[in-house]
């Protein structure tokens, strides 16, 4: 069911958890799996949850198979926590699940960034215009991963009628202070959008809230290195940021390669197999990945 936008834009100031997407051993969706970590993340606090998001696969799946997970997400959700529906990819494509996303009753689109080779910065703000229209309605959150367009373009897209907020996902706390300081006026949320690790430079620059995968393994980590940012208690963010370092370690082995790797591996070992990652992600771990994923584990009381 779709969230009143004031109640929307108070949750992007908390944790977007993204979800995974599950598979059955015949490389097939298994949407019903997901249900427990929807659970889960719901009874932790997490503020907000994602379908079709990169921890979900998004570029591993058909159009089709999207569709269908939003739709799943939304059942297994059902109205408790705002949920964004990820769209992208070619534009008829992103107006396709823009489409299907409202008619599942998401809360708001989350636009992924163009993946193209060839992106003019003026063809990225036509085409979240053109998204924002199929939406009819729906609030928008950009995901940027490449502040390579430049902070004019990403200003102009700031103005596109229904954008709520901005998921910041490139290292570059600086440039992300600027363009806050340049929308101002707006009231924009701007979401750190890389994980936990990246909070607390993005809250020292104004960013609130962050995005997370994590949340599907211990959804209760993420809320309270939120809740110590949230507080100003840096120290305690840091303390329980660094107790995760080992995880987010694992997770960028082979040039961030096992980023979703060491989730659904981690949710295997937990007993709640959501099945393997799809090429060109790593399947399966190492064998000292999985090592030393399965003794995290044990110290954290999940297996």
């Amino acid at each position: 069911m779709s969230q009143a936008p004031t109640a929307l834009r108070a949750a992007l100031n908390g944790i977007s958890g993204i979800l995974v997407t599950p598979f059955d051993d015949a490389d097939k969706l298994a949407p019903a799996r997901l249900a427990p970590i929807v659970d889960r993340a719901v009874n932790a606090g997490v503020h907000v949850l994602v379908a079709n998001g990169n921890t979900s696969e998004f570029y591993g799946l058909t159009t089709n198979e999207a569709e269908q997970m939003v739709h799943a997400a939304a059942e297994h959700v059902a109205g408790r926590v705002p949920l964004l529906a990820g769209v992208g990819r070619s534009l008829h494509d992103a107006i396709a699940l823009a489409r299907a996303s409202r008619a599942a009753g998401a809360s708001a689109l989350m636009v992924h960034q163009p993946p193209d080779p060839f992106v003019a910065p003026r063809g990225v703000v036509q085409y979240v215009t053109r998204i924002a229209e199929a939406g009819d309605g729906l609030p928008l959150v950009l995901y940027l991963r490449d502040d390579g367009i430049g902070l004019d373009a990403v200003e102009e897209l700031c103005a596109i009628p229904g954008v709520v907020g901005v998921k910041w996902a490139s290292p570059t706390p600086l440039r992300l202070a600027e363009i806050i300081e340049r929308t101002r006026e707006r009231d924009l949320a701007w979401v750190g959008g890389l994980a936990e690790h990246w909070a607390p430079p993005f809250y020292a620059v104004g960013s609130r809230g962050f995005t997370s995968g994590l949340i599907n393994v211990l959804p209760e980590r993420s809320v309270a290195i939120h809740a110590a940012l949230e507080a100003g208690d840096y120290p305690r963010a840091m303390e329980l940021i660094r107790s995760m370092a080992e995880f987010e370690a694992l997770r960028a082995l082979e040039r961030n390669g096992t980023n979703v790797t060491v989730v659904k591996r981690a949710l295997q070992l937990m007993g709640n197999d959501c099945g393997a990652v799809r090429a060109p992600g790593a399947w399966p771990l190492s064998t000292e990945a999985d090592d030393t994923l399965r003794r995290l584990l044990g110290q954290w009381g999940l297996i």
